[in-house]
């Protein structure tokens, strides 16, 4: 009696060791589930960074408006007829001569 009890208990491990330990374990399961939400996470910030580029594309197709506001911006462009002025900060042009007395 005492062998069938070991064999069956025996038995009873072969049977769960690839539940947690195999190929398909649990341990496994676990892993790629965590894997999964880290690339759900990455998926959404790159579907809200394509979202924010497929509006822009709208914008710069169907107005003039996001078009002259890059202009503007990035190219620092201006209207014709357009005075264009630029104030500076007091503070920021005595720290250029400074840095610049303080290199010679």
């Amino acid at each position: 009696m005492r062998w069938l009890t070991l064999l069956l208990v025996a038995l009873i491990l072969a049977l769960q060791y690839p539940l947690w330990l195999g190929k398909g374990s649990w341990l496994r399961v676990w892993e790629v589930d965590r894997e999964l939400v880290q690339q759900k996470a990455v998926t959404s910030k790159l579907k809200a960074r394509n979202a924010s580029m497929d509006a822009d594309v709208r914008d710069l197709k169907q107005g003039y408006e996001a078009i002259e506001e890059r202009a503007r911006s990035e190219l620092g462009m201006v209207k014709r007829d357009e005075i264009f002025f630029q104030v500076l900060d007091g503070n920021s042009q005595s720290s250029k001569l400074e840095e610049k007395k303080e290199t010679r």
